[in-house]
């Protein structure tokens, strides 16, 4: 396509200052100061996509609002994006909001693989994640995508990281046999009914959750999975980590209205609102652990909300739900906690969990490992970050017990062990380009 840009290219254009090109398109996120303002930004938003026919992904936060730009017929950023970018920042400050783009991050996963052919399609059916090329991606653009890279040379051992994906109750049965179905194995069944571990052809491992079995830990006050679901008007929702609600729109104009309906529910109930906002289809939640779970008042705020979109003619699509956590076994939990919080931004919740403040990420899990497992992992963490917040994330990995072990492509990546050897790539995206034409060239 003629108008095709690079990251640096979108960076570098007039009027784009609010925003940072990631590893999928270009993001910023707009700070929000009292309710109902959110909900206005996306409004408008609506308004300039419909006008551009050019639609952004916007996830609406109890504090802010995120945007991202991105141009899917080009696979990466256009100038039809740097367009609708000024716009939403004009849009933003006509409100007041200030932006806030050194917050936005976006985590993917890479697994080295010996037959990459042999192990990606048990990945696809456990994430619910679709191919392309050589990658896995979500197509509603939430969760981490997965790379694929060839394995220099046999690691056995087992990972100390490992995937735990939530799904519905309704769905774990049907996802677990298509995960078997695909090359998967089970490597226990000790925590069945809670959840089934399972492996590829290689040893990776996933857990596949669901929340049943957990409700007895649940402080008075706060409702079961079973409760919620009892209490009617939530067919739609599922509980994963928090209820969710996935609603297939058909276009961008119903999800802004779904939204802005949902949100203003949630502002008179005075409960925080998670949306993310495709242009096929909106994902609701509410009551994530990180916000205190469900109990009457979010219980509320999802009747309304599917009542809402019910009115609106959408349709719920539950299977589509799932939310994602990475788990680490350590020897020492708080050292390689305070290493992931630092390399992540993540914040803390508990003695062993961390989440992205944001809520735009996996969340992490620590737990205690029995015996060291010095091999290196074949899966690793890539995090990629503004090109100008790239060399303090990497300070503060370090300064949390990290240590560089590869920095030759540095400042497009850095790879960073912690404590116990497990990686993260602290990366960037502007420049990448040109540099590969460079090279190529000469």
């Amino acid at each position: 396509m003629p108008d095709e840009i690079t990251a640096a290219g979108f960076e570098s254009a007039a009027g784009t200052g609010d925003w940072r090109a990631l590893a999928r398109g270009a993001s910023t996120l707009f700070r929000t100061q009292a309710p109902g303002q959110g909900a206005v930004l996306l409004e408008r938003v609506g308004v300039l996509a419909g006008a551009a026919n050019h639609h952004p992904d916007v996830d609406l936060r109890p504090d802010g609002v995120v945007v991202r730009v991105q141009s899917h017929d080009v696979d990466g950023l256009s100038e039809r994006d740097v367009a609708l970018a000024r716009e939403v920042s004009a849009a933003a400050a006509d409100l007041g909001l200030a932006a806030d783009p050194a917050a936005v991050q976006e985590v993917e996963l890479t697994v080295d693989a010996a037959d990459r052919e042999q192990v990606m399609p048990f990945w696809g059916v456990v994430l619910g994640h679709s191919r392309s090329g050589e990658d896995l991606h979500d197509p509603h653009g939430r969760w981490p995508g997965l790379w694929f890279q060839a394995m220099d040379e046999p690691r056995p051992l087992r990972n100390r990281l490992h995937l735990d994906v939530f799904v519905p109750h309704d769905v774990r049965q049907s996802r677990v046999d298509a995960a078997l179905a695909a090359g998967g194995r089970v490597t226990t069944e000790e925590f069945v009914p809670q959840w089934w571990t399972l492996a590829d052809a290689e040893g990776n491992e996933a857990d596949v959750i669901a929340w049943e079995g957990f409700e007895e830990d649940l402080p008075d006050g706060l409702l079961t999975p079973a409760e919620f679901r009892a209490a009617g008007g939530v067919e739609d929702w599922r509980v994963l980590q928090g209820a969710s609600a996935y609603y297939a729109t058909g276009g961008f104009d119903a999800g802004v209205e779904l939204v802005a309906r949902a949100a203003r529910a949630a502002d008179e109930a005075g409960v925080p609102l998670f949306a993310d906002l495709r242009y096929s289809g909106v994902t609701l939640r509410v009551g994530p652990p990180e916000d205190g779970w469900i109990g009457p008042a979010r219980l509320g705020v999802a009747q309304r909300a599917q009542a809402a979109a019910r009115d609106l003619g959408l349709r719920a699509e539950p299977a589509v739900l799932r939310d994602v956590q990475l788990t680490f076994d350590a020897l020492d939990v708080d050292a390689v906690r305070r290493f992931w919080a630092a390399a992540l931004g993540y914040l803390e919740r508990g003695s062993t969990d961390l989440y992205d403040p944001l809520l735009r990420g996996p969340s992490v899990f620590l737990q205690p490992m029995a015996e060291p497992r010095v091999q290196r992992n074949r899966v690793h963490v890539d995090v990629f970050v503004p090109a100008d917040v790239a060399d303090a994330r990497v300070a503060a990995a370090v300064a949390a017990g990290g240590t560089v072990v590869r920095d030759a492509e540095a400042p497009f990546w850095r790879t960073v062990a912690d404590p116990e050897g497990n990686e993260v790539d602290i990366a960037v995206i502007p420049g990448r380009a040109e540099r590969w034409a460079g090279e190529s060239a000469g």
